[in-house]
């Protein structure tokens, strides 16, 4: 009945794709993420837009609300900043931080050479857009099994630009941000800092971030330009840990409780502390009318520590790469003559790591119990064509060579060797309102350093790489003059040697190939303009939008001893997902976001015995947005999330030793600030 009555108040999900200023044309939108920006609606790609506007929609203190209205995407956060994303996929792989998915910011690796990305370092004060390409994507972005995520802090302005930004909420909350953008000669300047802390829900879930940006672009030629941006992180969250069903139902609030054996997390006060500092630079030069070139070097360094129930474990972390390409026209013309274009590109990256583990006594450093140092080095050469013989039609042919290999205490050795990724697409324009694509594409994700090295403090060599063949076709359509969009996609991925979580009796955890999986699903979203920007009625505009994610995900080939997993459902992978959302302005310049989701149950262990409930979540928005000066504004508004006051839990622990699966999610909470831009 819930889900009945949330999707008749707000049918629709929170844009996807869509900006909240509804003179967004459905047609304008495109896709950047293969070299040249392309139309998303003839784009060959599965792909979600997400821009600046439909980022300020939510309380901006999160990535998870944000990502999730995307179809086919599932991000989780186990406590406050403790953030987990699969794309058309599980989260066997991460019990926390980000894995099988490979994620660029401007252009560069964020991911590093070990497979992990340190997504919850970055705040949104600093980003204007995010891009998902859905499904393995090895072609030109190197190693993965889930797909790619590209963020944006484009700096491209002309004039200057000043925000401050106020917000405080429940539990604690406080969140502060700056943000500036001057033009200065040749020179687009951009500076944005943030600063968040909150008590958390639960027992020991406390966190702080502070985080600094600054990039520059030199617009040295017309044509030529050299960009540079950084960013540092100094971030620390508690995490409480996971409950078994009785804790969950009676405390939920708690801190993961101590046993016989091993103590609790208040006791040891297990939490994570990482100061990050990334930087890249990039050159941009079109060599002709026909040729352009691109190379970027990058580099980071972390100092990670991680008081933990069992150990204390400290990361340095040094990473360093270049990325490059050369992107030509083949043959050109103003449609509908041919068109062909090739690019031809590296990259290459070496992570060195410090890992040590010592027993964790309240909080502090014990004896040494473990220490190793890791360099792991992924390269990869890739070459893409894109081939237009007539207006209509576009197909792609691209692949890569990639080489991964880990060094283990400058001796033990583990390569996995030369691993091709190709990728077919083809994008079809049936006529102005529908047009065709299909994909074929292969995934392949190399164990990462934490699944090499867990914190059991033993190395597993013998971790096979994951890998498998996409196969997918979708339909997109513009009708009612370009006001409604639809898209649906359907697909289905064999992956072999997929890589899941297991843990010890104690609760340290470690990782085993399970045989291979068959996941099939359907992704569909709608989005339309029910009224366009006007500026009389009661109703200035309305945007209603609407997404649905089926996943029939299943193990195959997969045993552990006399346990036999196959055909079991895909652990951590709701069936079922709903976003529904809507955006309206009345008079006076008042808005009006709101948004709901419905998760379906999700299996927690192999064996499919523990399911956590189906949920649903309902947040909204309103505000009131004073214009100031002729480009200034005043902007106040409040809100609330989990208005319906959901017991869920957002990060499962998935096969937990002990039924310690749950971490309870906060429940009713709300929000109010200010936002100041002149």
């Amino acid at each position: 009945m819930k889900l009945l009555l949330t999707i008749f108040l707000f049918s629709g999900c929170a844009r996807v794709l869509y900006a909240q200023d509804s003179t967004v044309k459905l047609n304008d939108i495109t896709v950047t993420g293969y070299i040249n920006p392309q139309p998303l609606f003839t784009a060959t790609t599965s792909a979600a837009i997400i821009d600046s506007q439909q980022l300020k929609s939510f309380a901006g203190t999160s990535l998870v609300p944000v990502l999730n209205t995307a179809p086919g995407v599932r991000m989780e956060e186990r406590s406050p900043g403790s953030y987990r994303l699969s794309i058309r996929g599980s989260l066997l792989r991460s019990p926390f931080g980000i894995r099988n998915v490979k994620v660029y910011m401007n252009g560069v690796p964020l991911t590093d050479a070990g497979g992990n990305t340190y997504l919850n370092a970055l705040s949104l004060v600093a980003l204007s857009g995010i891009e998902i390409l859905k499904g393995p994507d090895g072609s030109i972005f190197g190693a993965n099994s889930g797909g790619v995520v590209l963020l944006n802090t484009n700096n491209d302005v002309d004039g200057s630009e000043r925000i401050l930004g106020l917000s405080t909420g429940s539990y604690g909350l406080f969140n502060e941000q700056v943000h500036l953008k001057q033009k200065a000669g040749k020179h687009i300047l951009n500076f944005s800092q943030s600063y968040i802390q909150s008590s958390g829900y639960r027992e020991n879930s406390a966190l702080r971030r502070l985080y600094i940006y600054l990039d520059d672009k030199w617009q040295y030629s017309a044509s030529n330009y050299l960009s540079a941006f950084a960013f540092y992180s100094n971030l620390r969250y508690q995490t409480p840990g996971g409950l078994t069903a009785s804790q969950y139902k009676e405390y939920p609030a708690a801190a993961r409780f101590p046993t016989a054996l091993l103590p609790g997390a208040k006791a040891q006060k297990a939490a994570v502390y990482n100061k990050m500092l990334f930087g890249g630079l990039t050159h941009h030069a079109d060599l002709s009318s026909r040729a352009r070139h691109v190379i970027s070097l990058f580099g980071s360094t972390n100092a990670f520590k991680n008081p933990f129930i069992t150990n204390y474990e400290t990361r340095d972390e040094k990473t360093y790469g270049i990325r490059t390409y050369l992107n030509y026209d083949l043959l050109t013309g103003t449609a509908p003559d041919p068109v062909l274009e090739y690019t031809i590109g590296a990259e290459w990256q070496t992570t060195e790591a410090d890992i040590r583990n010592y027993g964790n006594i309240g909080g502090e450093r014990g004896s040494l119990q473990a220490a190793d140092n890791i360099t792991s080095r992924q390269y990869f050469i890739f070459s893409q064509l894109k081939y237009s013989p007539v207006e209509r039609l576009v197909v792609e042919a691209a692949a890569s060579l990639n080489k991964a290999s880990y060094t283990f205490n400058d001796t033990l050795r583990s390569s996995f060797g030369i691993q091709v990724m190709p990728r077919l697409a083809i994008s079809y324009k049936i006529n102005e309102h529908f047009s065709l694509r299909g994909i074929i594409s292969r995934g392949y994700s190399m164990p990462t350093t934490a699944e090499i090295r867990p914190p059991d403090n033993k190395i597993y060599q013998n971790l096979q790489p994951e890998n498998g063949w996409n196969f997918e076709a979708g339909l997109r359509s513009r009708l009612w003059d370009r006001r409604l969009l639809l898209d649906v996609a359907l697909y289905h991925y064999r992956l072999h040697n997929a890589i899941v979580r297991r843990q010890h009796t104690g609760g340290s955890e470690y990782f085993i190939n399970a045989g291979g999986t068959r996941q099939t699903g359907v992704e569909a979203q709608a989005t339309i303009n029910i009224v366009r920007p006007r500026s009389s009625a009661f109703i200035r505009a309305l945007s209603v939008t609407g997404s649905y994610t089926l996943n029939l995900f299943y193990f195959s080939n997969y045993s552990i001893g006399n346990d036999i997993f196959s055909g079991n459902r895909l652990t951590g992978v709701p069936r079922n997902v709903i976003v529904t959302g809507l955006n309206i302005s009345f008079p006076g310049s008042l808005y009006l976001f709101a948004q709901h989701n419905y998760t379906d149950k999700i299996p927690l262990n192999d064996g499919n015995t523990k399911y956590a409930d189906a949920y649903h979540l309902i947040q909204a928005k309103a505000g009131w947005k004073l214009k100031i000066t002729a480009k200034g504004y005043l902007d106040i508004f409040a809100g609330a999330d989990n208005i319906l006051n959901e017991k869920y839990s957002l990060g499962n622990d998935l096969n937990a030793a002990g039924g310690r699966y749950f971490n309870a999610a906060t429940p009713v909470n709300y929000f109010a600030g200010l936002t100041l831009s002149f």
